[in-house]
């Protein structure tokens, strides 16, 4: 489809430096075509505060902002922690919002009878790939337009020189300029002192971390907290009935406190450089350790195995974006499986960024006190003398014939 021809683009608006300078950008390079706006709301609710002003402002015709916070957490946060998805320590936070949100862009664009689809993800990072391959499943013909691989603009300080020569405010200086991405699972952190990995995070600095604190930082006191599953969902925290929405934002605001789930890595992207990143998760990680101390006692040794190798598979595809593929789908309904009797409660103890195992109680335990025992039990020791010599048969033969030659 050639420029002349698209005359509305509905674009995957969150309001930052990089979307708030495509409104004028695509208006200028795209015949002045009518941009329709879209904002996802997955629980960056204090970043939407101003946002269609702001849209209207630099030129949007107007601003759709789609509540997904209910949908991303069922449909998408639950079913990647009961697989125990996790990518290079990273708990995929960016990775599984991307869908929810492409998914939704989609469904408007096509109510608006739009022409094209815009994102802002630059061409060195994975969330291009993660929007477009989306977009492709729910509208292969959509013509796709990717700024950053179309523009002059090289760097995030130039944006800022766009965005001041056009008028677009920003909340942003050059000094504060790191590439974050906010949701009610996670906030990442990216550029400026953190593109040196000699540099330690600056956690103790005001204004640095906003959904945490530095352990340093934390209580001298631990606090305890208790977690129900029912087949591997969060239905309570701490006796009370909650939707799993409520429990993570409850487990933010606990887990911040203390100081939990800060994490620095350089991590492998999709694109193939590597890529230093530091992420505040304190809820998502409290419930990935909660329920991964539930199935220690509900899952049987095999498929735990099986699960923990299976769980890799289901993190590389979620960070690359292949979420709606058949692939994860059957990976999805394998782990449903998994977790029919992970039901029951474990208690936490938190303490400056530690999480520290309190205590598990299941019906479906396997565990059994009374064969496990160092005391008196109906164990009988003798049986292993049988198992051991069936077990080490092959090793026994092998240096025989060995011992031979």
């Amino acid at each position: 489809m050639d420029k002349k021809d698209i005359k509305k683009v509905v674009l995957a608006y969150s309001g930052g430096l990089d979307t708030s300078v495509i409104i004028p950008w695509l208006k200028e390079n795209y015949n002045n075509c009518e941009v329709v706006a879209v904002s996802g709301n997955v629980g960056q609710d204090d970043e939407l505060e101003g946002l269609e002003e702001k849209a209207l402002k630099t030129g949007a015709s107007k601003l759709y902002i789609e509540d997904l916070t209910d949908e991303f957490v069922d449909d998408f946060i639950i079913p990647t922690m009961k697989a125990g998805a996790i990518y290079e320590e990273y708990l995929l936070g960016t990775s599984f919002a991307r869908p929810v949100i492409a998914k939704r862009i989609v469904e408007i664009a096509k109510a608006e009878g739009a022409d094209a689809i815009c994102h802002g993800c630059t061409g060195k990072g994975n969330d291009q790939v993660r929007f477009e391959l989306t977009i492709k499943h729910f509208a292969p013909e959509m013509k796709i337009i990717a700024p950053w691989r179309e523009w002059d603009i090289k760097s995030r300080e130039e944006e800022i020189d766009y965005a001041e020569a056009h008028n677009v405010p920003l909340k942003i200086t050059r000094e504060t300029n790191y590439s974050k991405d906010k949701n009610l699972w996670h906030l990442s952190h990216e550029g400026l002192d953190l593109e040196d990995t000699g540099n330690e995070p600056q956690y103790e600095k005001p204004g640095f971390l906003e959904m945490s604190v530095s352990p340093l930082q934390a209580p001298d006191e631990p606090t305890y907290i208790e977690l129900d599953f029912v087949q591997g969902v969060p239905v309570a925290l701490d006796g009370k009935k909650m939707s799993a929405k409520e429990i993570i934002l409850k487990l933010n605001e606990i887990g911040g406190a203390n100081g939990i789930g800060l994490l620095d890595i350089v991590e492998n992207r999709l694109v193939g450089m590597k890529c230093r990143g530091v992420y505040e998760t304190p809820g998502g990680t409290i419930l990935y350790k909660a329920h991964s101390v539930l199935e220690s006692v509900c899952l049987d040794k095999m498929t735990a195995h099986e699960k923990q190798r299976m769980s890799i598979t289901y993190a590389e595809l979620v960070y690359n974006g292949q979420w709606y593929t058949p692939l994860r789908e059957a990976l999805a309904a394998f782990v449903d499986k998994t977790q029919e009797r992970v039901t029951g409660k474990v208690r936490l103890k938190l303490y400056k960024g530690n999480i520290i195992r309190a205590g598990v109680w299941s019906d479906y335990s396997l565990y059994s006190e009374k064969i496990a025992t160092f005391g008196e039990s109906d164990y009988d020791q003798t049986d292993a003398k049988g198992f051991i010599n069936l077990y080490g048969l092959p090793i026994k033969v092998q240096a025989m014939v060995d011992g031979k030659k």
